[in-house]
């Protein structure tokens, strides 16, 4: 079977973007090896409080399975716990360059809200282009914003396999067309984000059903009342109505017309019905999950696969560069 890797970073609460993302992931588990990762390590790159990340992390895991997907078929494990990718890492990092990691646009964005920004954040692309290599990744499923990365993990690979034969699979993008990008409820100009300060501007899957509401009903429109996607001049409506799709078994273009007519009130109650129906068995999973405690042997039988598999690799990437692997 053809190999998938995703990472998600235990840190912030699990908005709707980030559910659509994972809820996608369940779609590949019957025909694809799927590895999915919590990816601690790039979490760091920020500050992060140590007991809080341990629990988001243990969270985040727990939600990968209430969301659909079966430990049985893909393998589920924290990235800290496979020292492959840091080692990987620093062996990439030494066969990358600092220009190419100066164009990353998403470190432009997040370093100049900055005052000072750690080695570790410039060099992230490389750590994720390390995540991604070790198993030899046919497909990575990733947002717009991520394609970048992606291309640069192409080129390093494409550059170790010129300089030092055939190693590292390259990978292709999975980037869906509809819905790649879910946008914050506050300002539709900007993406869903965990770290936005604003409360009002993502849902969480574990928010109340009365969190929910309030959410959608304050998101920001327009002052025509006309349900109709237009990204451009109505980035609002065009959001809920993604969402809408999204979560239920109608297309943009069918709610438009279910629509017709009828004002953004009546639209946004029904959306609220919609997400909380998507939501709350989630939650229930979720809630089952965590007090179980089986989140835990299923984390220490992922971490045991991916560390056997991303040991082969590391040791061939090793041996090509001249390290010692055996005495």
């Amino acid at each position: 079977m053809k190999r998938i890797f995703s990472g998600v970073q235990p840190s912030g609460r699990i908005h709707l973007g980030n559910y659509i993302t994972m809820k996608n992931f369940v779609n590949h588990q019957d025909d694809k090896d799927c590895f999915y990762c919590i990816v601690d390590l790039h979490a760091i790159t920020v500050d992060q409080d140590p007991e809080e990340l341990r629990k988001k992390s243990i969270e985040l895991a727990a939600l990968y399975i209430a969301i659909g997907l079966d430990p049985k078929k893909v393998t589920l494990f924290i990235q800290s716990q496979v020292s492959a990718h840091a080692e990987l890492a620093w062996i990439l990092q030494c066969n990358s360059y600092m220009g190419e990691l100066n164009r990353m646009t998403q470190f432009k964005e997040k370093s100049s809200k900055k005052e000072s920004v750690t080695n570790g954040l410039f060099g992230y692309p490389i750590l994720m282009a390390a995540d991604i290599l070790l198993y030899n990744t046919d497909y990575v499923p990733v947002g717009s914003d991520q394609k970048q990365h992606l291309e640069l993990t192409r080129d390093i690979a494409i550059r170790f396999n010129n300089k030092y034969g055939k190693t590292f699979t390259v990978p292709e993008p999975l980037i869906r067309k509809k819905g790649a990008r879910v946008m914050s409820l506050s300002n539709p100009e900007n993406k869903m984000s965990k770290s936005d300060s604003e409360k009002f501007s993502s849902i969480t899957v574990l928010d109340t059903s009365k969190e929910i509401k309030k959410k959608i009903m304050r998101a920001q429109t327009d002052s025509d009342m006309i349900i109709r996607y237009d990204e451009v001049n109505k980035k609002g409506i065009s959001n809920l109505l993604t969402i809408y799709s999204l979560f239920s078994n109608y297309s943009i273009e069918e709610l438009e017309k279910k629509y017709e007519g009828i004002g953004y009130g009546q639209f946004k109650k029904d959306l609220v019905e919609v997400v909380i129906n998507e939501l709350e068995p989630v939650k229930d999973k979720y809630n089952e999950i965590i007090n179980s405690g089986e989140i835990n042997e299923i984390l220490k039988e992922g971490a045991i696969r991916a560390n056997k598999i991303s040991k082969e690799i590391l040791n061939d990437v090793k041996n090509k560069v001249g390290f010692i692997t055996e005495f």
